[in-house]
């Protein structure tokens, strides 16, 4: 994994993608006044890793009454524990989390809590605008309004200034009753499905040890989610009394978090590192799977490779380590050569976006114009489910300007601005489609609707 360079090159194509949220910083400087910070936080994307965590909610989102295809999961890189709920029905949780759960039971019963402030009509009408903002967006606005909260005890913290002043009003930090209250919906959730509750409570007793830590070494999770003893006791008592609270987790999920929790690390963690927990005599799918992605990261094509057309042969069914082999090839600028293995894997992922985005970033990359149609093709499908995706509207686009459907190349810089929050670049380049396009079509209609929504994007003062 690499941080996306200024232009879009590259940054579409990753397995798991990280997002730089520059935004963040410069909110989060602004809270604090330009004293020293950490740094922008990411985002993640990865095409498995949502797919098994999907699998793993499904039954707890249609238990709560959610349609399962109108949420959606997003990773935020931070080794701190936390996970919120932002913009509708967006469920946001830390990379450390993730890396510190024991069972697919204690991330379940975490997941099932947020699905119970969605269901209980907890988001705030400033949290529910955030809708507007793109995903780097709410997660800069959390972590300057978690910079606020942070820097309160005295008066070192500079003014709360335009959208940092919005993030201090959208803080995700809920009353103890609404804890309460997503804690019960979260057991009725679990009960429902037939599983325990133990995994929610082993989580609890993780943050009663962090209570007694300082505020600025707290992990986010009890700033945003007060606990009290009464919600623990509340949780205990569920679990002495629920017949389900000895189910243990089926070995699917056991499985699925071991490959989520080894192929995150071995992204996000130096290669060093990753290679000494799997050495060469330790040959299981996983750590073959994590050697590979280190040495990649290195990088080491010369041993990443072979590792990977290994795990190719012996699963041939496996989408994901073609996926894998994609992306290696394409970030070393072997584009022809990627767009084979990302094929494959859109072949037997038909329903997964994010691959179909990968793929037509080799099209498009490749600057040959026998593929433009192609890639425009796969982009449209997947923007249905991805239409916060801004690479992929902004591929889109370049691939209509080389097609010369320049009309649709200006709607579909539009829909970029949208999805970016960019308030001049979506009513610029949406007057331009409507100059462009035919008035009686609907991409016409679109530009004039992208205008509209455009016009309830706040921007900073």
């Amino acid at each position: 994994m690499s941080r996306p360079p200024a232009r879009l090159s590259k940054a579409a194509a990753l397995a798991l993608r990280r997002f730089l949220g520059v935004a963040a910083l410069v909110l989060a400087m602004s809270v604090l006044g330009g004293a020293a910070f950490a740094g922008p936080t990411t985002y993640l994307r990865d095409t498995e890793i949502e797919a098994d965590i999907r699998t793993m909610m499904t039954p707890i989102w249609k238990a709560a009454g959610l349609d399962p295809e109108a949420l959606h999961v997003y990773l935020v890189e931070d080794a701190s524990i936390n996970s919120f709920v932002a913009g509708g029905q967006n469920e946001f949780l830390n990379s450390g989390l993730i890396l510190r759960t024991e069972t697919p039971n204690q991330l379940i019963g975490v997941l099932a809590h947020e699905t119970g402030h969605i269901a209980g009509g907890h988001l705030s009408r400033a949290q529910q605008a955030m809708k507007n903002a793109s995903i780097e967006g709410i997660i800069a606005m959390v972590l300057a309004a978690g910079a606020a909260a942070m820097s309160r005890g005295g008066e070192g913290g500079g003014a709360l200034l335009g959208a940092a002043g919005v993030a201090e009003r959208v803080w995700l930090q809920y009353s103890t009753t609404q804890e309460a209250s997503a804690d019960q919906a979260a057991l009725t959730f679990l009960d429902r499905t037939g599983q325990s509750a133990r995994g929610f409570l082993q989580f609890f007793q993780i943050l009663e040890g962090e209570e007694l830590l300082s505020g600025e070494r707290q992990d986010p999770y009890l700033r945003t989610h007060p606990l009290t003893q009464q919600r623990i006791e509340y949780v205990r008592n569920h679990v002495d009394k629920s017949r389900f609270s000895d189910v243990p987790d089926t070995q699917a999920n056991i499985d699925r978090l071991a490959r989520i929790k080894a192929k995150l690390a071995a992204f996000i963690s130096p290669p060093g590192t990753t290679l000494a927990k799997y050495p060469q005599s330790d040959q299981s799918v996983l750590a073959r799977y994590a050697r590979a992605i280190a040495y990649y990261r290195t990088p080491d094509l010369d041993k990443a490779v072979p590792i990977v057309d290994g795990l190719i042969r012996d699963y041939p069914k496996d989408p994901y380590f073609r996926e894998l082999k994609g992306q290696m090839l394409f970030e070393n600028g072997h584009i022809r050569e990627a767009m084979q293995p990302y094929e494959e894997a859109v072949r037997l992922a038909p329903a997964a976006p994010l691959l179909r985005i990968a793929l037509a970033q080799t099209y498009v990359e490749a600057n040959d114009p026998s593929l433009n149609r192609r890639a425009i093709a796969y982009l449209k499908d997947a923007l249905r489910g991805e239409d916060k995706e801004t690479g992929a509207w902004h591929l889109l686009a370049t691939a209509y300007g080389r097609d010369n459907q320049l009309g649709m190349a200006a709607l579909s810089l539009a829909e970029e601005g949208l999805s970016g929050a960019n308030k001049k670049t979506a009513q610029q380049q949406a007057k331009r489609a409507e100059q462009l396009l035919p008035k009686d079509s609907a991409a016409y209609g679109r530009a004039e609707q992208i205008s509209r929504d455009a016009e309830q994007i706040e921007t900073a003062n």
